[in-house]
């Protein structure tokens, strides 16, 4: 128990001394110890308790007589108080009421300092969104007006410097959300404004690439003629005006200049008057300023490679017209020289790749489109334009930079089809030429006319010209006319090698081919066809050998003629000749041999008419009449050839002798004529003596000897075998080189021993009352039997050593 009260009066002290809200495990304490111990503190607790009312019941009495006091002198102030109470509830009052103005003026006061305030505040924030509500607006008038790249400048300047300032209000937020849209809105419009531009500029490429072409070819007709008045020297210096194509190629420009001795004016066009390029270089610049460049230099790429392949297809008729290939170069270089625009113009939109690639690919298809097209002309001044139109394309395309050597390369393919068509159409003016003549010599009255001839066509002749007039050219209307029309054809086919960009030498050959053509195969073929003709008679054959020999003499002058106007000597290595020679041969020789054609169908037609009586007992003592007949046209005709070369003459001359000869001698083999009298042989033979004389006359000078007469040898010998009947001399001597019948065939002779056998038969059957002529009959046949025997023997003979 002693133990615990100090514990216990620990206790007390630290309730005492601790803060109440810490009493906690002071308590706790109690009820941790011993058993009874909270009892035990309960009971020391009472205790302490009563000693602290003890202390205070001492301190109370030591202090209650202050307190009476205290309360004494609080009652006796108590009436001051009420007084004071009266004064100051006084006073109070009559301060309010002096008061009530004060602050009524107090509180306007205020109101105005809060407005004041508050005017400040707004005026302040008021100019802050002022400029974002002027810049928002400015963007609104430049959308109105069309002025998109610089409504993106506004709103790049709206977005970066002033709506970052005034965030936090609404209507900026409206803004916020609006920029994006109007965006969206100046892409969709720009968008549509190049799609405009692409539109047009499809419509108007023909005309830009129209005014480009005019300006290329003044260019180069300037140049033309200031080269050939430079080759003259003029004394004196022309101020000439003259367009060309920019180096820098920012535009295309026509100058149409119209020139005096002092003074000159121009008038330019440029491809802005005729394009408005804005739409590209706002959507350009609208496109790069939102970071879009790349979609659309993308999508304007595609675009115009689909313009492209729309200007490369061409109409079906274009080969029709001039206009039509006119029209379809025009729309390319138009759609190039646009590019070409753009290129130099802009930056990244196109590249000289991109163009050099677009370029290729349009050349190509060119290439081929006017290769399939120029086949189907068959104009050769279609052509000429063709190629006149091909040449300024060309050289305007290249002063824009672009390569067009394919170009050129396939001219040279259409100046083969050109010739062709030059071939073509003078193959119809020489078969007019032809047909209109009248294959006789040129007959000229005065020296007017034979001046006329002569300045038409090189002809001299010494001999002629010591004649007086009138007198006749040898050479008939159309050689002339044929000479100035190949002279004509080399004019035409220098005007295709023209501008070709090639060397005189080039050009030089080039004609000098195509005329290899015309003479070798168009006029030959020409030739041939009219020789060949029905109604060309044996005269106009004589005629056609005469001007073929005029012609031939004339092709050196041709070469001159080609050599002064491509200004190349014939002495040059590689200079082509020209092969009209070889044409004028065979022309010559068809004709030779029509001549000698026609002749035999002439004997044949004689011929034909003769009327021999076979059966005949003797011959009526004079030729016969269609053999003098064909003695006299022959002697005609060949009166006609005079104008020959000799060799011509004497050829046809033993040509038509020859035929004759071989015609009496398949009259009398033929197999349908069964029997010949003597008669008839001799008749026969005064026909053939006729044919002797003939040519014994010489009908045609040259001849040396008997050479005509040998024409007739094989029936000489043979009707002279007949006609003696020396049949025992022929078998003697056959085989013989001295035989006097070496030219009598055995089988020739048999046929025609057995004709003249049945002949004998046949007459002496119907002679039988001539009993004395029997014995001599019977003894002729024996004889007549025993040669046929021995001929034929002859014959198998000579048919089993061959």
């Amino acid at each position: 128990m002693a133990e615990s009260l100090p514990e216990h009066d620990r206790i007390l002290q630290e309730i005492e001394s601790t803060d109440t809200a810490c009493v906690g495990p002071t308590l706790r304490s109690v009820y941790d110890d011993q058993p009874n111990a909270h009892q035990k503190f309960m009971e020391k607790l009472d205790a302490c308790i009563r000693n602290h009312d003890r202390e205070i019941e001492k301190m109370c009495n030591f202090h209650h007589q202050g307190f009476v006091d205290a309360i004494t002198e609080l009652l006796k102030v108590r009436a001051d108080a009420e007084k004071l109470k009266v004064q100051v509830t006084d006073t109070n009052r009559r301060l309010q009421d002096a008061g009530k103005e004060v602050i009524s003026q107090t509180e306007e006061i205020i109101r105005c300092r809060v407005q004041q305030r508050n005017i400040t505040t707004v005026v302040e924030k008021l100019q802050l969104c002022l400029p974002v509500l002027e810049m928002y607006s400015k963007l609104k008038e430049q959308m109105n007006v069309k002025r998109y790249y610089s409504a993106l400048k506004t709103m790049e300047q709206l977005e970066n410097l002033y709506l970052p300032r005034v965030s936090q209000y609404r209507f900026c937020q409206i803004m916020i959300e609006n920029l994006p849209k109007l965006r969206e809105e100046i892409k969709e419009i720009s968008m549509s404004d190049l799609k405009d531009f692409l539109e047009s500029i499809r419509k108007h490429s023909d005309r830009i690439g129209e005014t480009a072409m005019k300006q290329a070819q003044q260019q180069k007709t300037f140049s033309t003629t200031l080269q050939k008045q430079n080759n003259v020297n003029y004394g004196r210096n022309m101020h000439l005006g003259r367009s060309r194509i920019s180096d820098s190629k920012n535009e295309m420009t026509l100058k149409r200049t119209f020139e005096d001795d002092d003074e000159h004016e121009e008038e330019v066009l440029t491809a802005q008057d005729l394009v408005d390029f804005s739409p590209v270089y706002r959507c350009l610049h609208i496109y790069s300023v939102l970071g879009d460049g790349e979609i659309f230099e993308n999508y304007y790429r595609k675009q115009r490679r689909k313009q492209a392949r729309l200007v490369l297809q061409p109409q079906s008729s274009m080969h029709e017209t001039v206009e039509g290939y006119r029209r379809y170069f025009s729309q390319i270089v138009g759609f190039f020289v646009v590019e070409d625009h753009i290129l130099h113009v802009t930056q990244g939109l196109v590249t000289r790749t991109y163009t050099d690639e677009l370029w290729n690919m349009a050349l190509s298809k060119i290439v081929a489109v006017l290769r399939t097209h120029s086949s189907y002309c068959t104009d050769p001044d279609l052509v000429l334009e063709l190629k006149n139109l091909i040449v300024v394309f060309a050289d305007t395309l290249q002063g824009y930079g672009f390569p067009v050597n394919r170009l050129f390369d396939l001219l040279f393919e259409i100046r083969d089809q050109y010739n062709e068509t030059l071939l073509k159409k003078w193959s119809g003016l020489f078969r007019d030429i032809f047909e209109a003549d009248n294959y006789s010599p040129i007959p000229v009255a005065n020296e007017e006319e034979y001046k006329i001839v002569i300045s038409k066509f090189p002809f001299q002749d010494p001999e002629l010209d010591k004649q007086s007039f009138p007198k006749k050219l040898p050479m008939s209307q159309s050689v002339p006319q044929i000479y100035m029309q190949v002279k004509e054809f080399i004019y035409a086919s220098l005007k295709f090698s023209e501008s070709l960009h090639r060397s005189s030498t080039e050009i030089d050959d080039m004609l000098r081919k195509s005329t290899n053509l015309l003479l070798t195969r168009t006029l030959s073929s020409c030739l041939q066809n009219l020789i060949k003709k029905p109604h060309i008679g044996l005269t106009e054959l004589v005629q056609i050998i005469i001007n073929t020999t005029h012609l031939e003499q004339a092709c050196k002058y041709l070469e001159d003629f080609i050599s002064n106007i491509t200004n190349i000597s014939q002495l040059t290595v590689h200079t082509a000749r020209l092969y009209g020679l070889s044409t004028f041969k065979d022309a010559r020789h068809a004709a030779e041999g029509e001549i000698y054609t026609k002749l035999n169908q002439k004997i044949d037609e004689f011929i034909q008419i003769a009327d021999y009586d076979w059966t005949m007992s003797e011959s009526d003592g004079r030729a016969s009449g269609y053999l003098m007949d064909l003695i006299n046209f022959l002697r005609s005709t060949f009166q006609v050839f005079t104008h020959l070369p000799g060799k011509v003459a004497q050829t046809a001359c033993m040509s038509a002798c020859q035929h004759l000869s071989m015609s009496l001698m398949q009259m009398l083999l033929d197999s349908e004529l069964k029997q010949i009298s003597m008669g008839a042989i001799q008749q026969f033979n005064l026909d053939v003596i006729q044919c002797e004389l003939f040519a014994s006359s010489e009908p045609v000078p040259g001849f040396q000897g008997d050479t005509l007469q040998l024409a007739f040898i094989d029936l000489r010998q043979l009707l002279d075998l007949f006609m003696v009947w020396d049949w025992s001399t022929y078998l003697a001597d056959y085989g013989q080189a001295t035989s006097k019948y070496l030219r009598v065939n055995p089988s020739t002779a048999l046929t025609l021993l057995e004709k003249v056998h049945r002949g004998m038969k046949d007459s002496s059957k119907k002679n039988n009352i001539f009993a004395q002529f029997r014995k001599n009959d019977r003894d002729k046949q024996k004889l007549i039997e025993t040669v046929v025997k021995q001929l034929r023997s002859l014959v198998n003979g000579m048919s089993q050593h061959t």
